[in-house]
């Protein structure tokens, strides 16, 4: 993993070239370069930026075919409580309108495994899918648990089951079959299992829980919400940019990428809580406090990078590669 990997990512005007709604609150956009051109590369795990008016910038996991090079597919819930960034996809990106994209970008990248088991919830599933696609390929023993309010509001669910059948494919709908049964998937620690897990946080904090005995890095995990953290025990520290030798002091109340925004330093961000991967920064000296959900427990135990939009500094001072 590379940081300011964003530096470079292609950033291109899109055409939405077709729109489907998949449940009441949740739409498909494939999208294609206006003049047919061959998009950027990605692999399962990917996820791009949406730039969207008055600098909003939303991000949303690729759901369709890694080898499909001309089209990018993405699915898009309906925030209830949102920013209003869901909002604008939904009443402004028709077929036939463009959007700017970035990236892509991976910090949810699937591996390898003897045995996998993929943990959904609600749109979460999304950069499930493709995974669950190569590990059919590579002839892998899989299953998926997929859980949702309801039946009809889980997108993709008839679907998965018609491509990969009911004997790996298990529908939760909370109203007929209540909570996904973590304690019997997850309760025991398994050497030969690989998780891969994505939905809302209580599903995520659940099951983070669950595989603290597992085995360092068995658990893969992508949050769309940041991490709860407490504010309060905040204190003050100093970085040094290994660039010019310039120190400058980060006050308790405020981050190191609003320190550098506040200097002019040129820092790729986007999503301002440790969820993206964008604002990722190589750490030359010094030991980070870790507040992201991207990096997993190796990454952060090497401290090699940070995301300098939420972590901090468990020592006095920290020298960055800017």
């Amino acid at each position: 993993m590379s940081a300011h990997s964003s530096e470079s990512e292609p950033t291109a005007a899109l055409l939405v070239s077709r729109r489907a709604s998949l449940t009441s609150e949740v739409i498909l956009l494939e999208l294609r370069h206006p003049e047919g051109r061959e998009l950027p590369a990605w692999s399962p795990g990917s996820h791009i930026d949406l730039l969207l008016p008055d600098e909003m910038v939303r991000q949303y996991s690729l759901c369709g075919d890694p080898a499909d090079a001309t089209t990018w597919t993405v699915a898009v819930f309906l925030e209830p409580e949102g920013r209003g960034g869901s909002a604008y996809i939904h009443r402004s990106l028709q077929e036939g309108t463009t959007v700017r994209t970035r990236g892509p970008r991976n910090h949810f990248a699937f591996g390898s495994g003897k045995r996998v088991l993929f943990i959904g919830g609600g749109i979460g599933i999304t950069p499930l899918i493709p995974m669950m696609a190569e590990a059919t390929e590579r002839g892998l023993d899989w299953e998926l648990h997929y859980g949702g309010r309801s039946r009809t509001t889980m997108a993709f669910a008839d679907d998965l089951l018609t491509r990969f059948g009911s004997d790996r494919v298990h529908l939760i709908p909370q109203d007929e079959r209540g909570l996904i049964d973590l304690e019997t998937l997850i309760g025991t620690p398994r050497t030969d299992t690989t998780i891969y897990c994505c939905g809302p946080a209580p599903l995520l904090d659940a099951v983070e829980t669950r595989c603290a005995a597992w085995p360092t890095d068995a658990l893969h995990i992508e949050r769309f919400t940041a991490k709860a953290v407490d504010d309060d025990q905040n204190t003050s520290f100093e970085i040094e940019l290994s660039a010019t030798g310039v120190t400058l002091t980060v006050p308790q109340d405020r981050s190191i990428l609003d320190v550098l925004d506040d200097q002019d330093v040129p820092v790729p961000s986007s999503c301002r809580d440790g969820t993206c991967g964008t604002c990722e920064t190589m750490v030359l000296e010094g030991v980070p406090e870790h507040r992201d959900s991207v990096l997993s427990p190796s990454e952060q135990e090497s401290n090699e990078t940070m995301m300098v939009c939420v972590s901090r500094s468990r020592t006095p001072r920290l020298v960055l590669d800017l």
